[in-house]
């Protein structure tokens, strides 16, 4: 496992993105396009903080699939109401995630590992829900394939820790090839009723 973790996992990461990036580029610069009118001059990108490997922050890279309307008082709609029609297609396919190839390829992310999530869950993980970011986060990981946003956030980051132990190529494969499924199908994009995942407030203690 350890010279598949150390050296050519990454080495599959730097082809696989720097390969897709140049054979992307155009259906890409067409949805940048398509997005920038759809999100009413907000932009085609969104850009964030989110912790990497060992928590280290850097800025994830996805497309924008929301306006950044606002009501009388200032305060952005909620996300409901500013997903686009374009956006619900963008999101539901996952070429949302299209640009983090990006971060990818800049070494920031894997193709496959435990998802980058928001800067300020640091302080609300326990000691062994930390332990997801002993590797690089990625664009798909073993708790996407496992469930995504249908199961609870306990459940997605004990999946995420099996993945840090049992990390390998044969089970790498196997995130990519059910990933490819669930992208063809749609399957596990939002729970019911949900325009996007809620927020974790942190575990309950036991």
């Amino acid at each position: 496992m350890k010279p598949y973790k150390n050296f050519f996992k990454r080495a599959i990461d730097i082809t696989a993105s720097g390969g897709a990036l140049l054979v992307l580029s155009i259906p890409l610069a067409a949805v940048t396009a398509w997005l920038h009118f759809a999100n009413k001059g907000a932009g085609a990108f969104f850009k964030q903080e989110r912790p990497g490997k060992n928590g280290k922050i850097f800025k994830v890279v996805k497309f924008k699939t929301m306006t950044d309307e606002r009501d009388t008082e200032g305060k952005l709609l909620p996300d409901a109401q500013r997903l686009t029609k374009v956006g619900k297609f963008v999101r539901s396919t996952s070429i949302d995630e299209l640009p983090q190839l990006w971060n990818v390829f800049k070494g920031d992310m894997s193709l496959i590992g435990p998802r980058p999530l928001l800067v300020k869950y640091l302080s609300r993980y326990t000691p062994e829900q930390a332990r997801r970011h002993e590797v690089r986060p990625g664009i798909t990981g073993w708790a996407q394939v496992n469930g995504r946003n249908n199961i609870s956030w306990e459940k997605k980051f004990e999946l995420d820790v099996y993945y840090v132990d049992h990390l390998s190529f044969a089970m790498d494969c196997k995130v990519i090839l059910t990933t490819i499924k669930k992208v063809l199908f749609r399957e596990d994009i939002n729970k019911e009723g949900e325009a996007t995942t809620t927020e974790f407030l942190g575990s309950d203690p036991k």
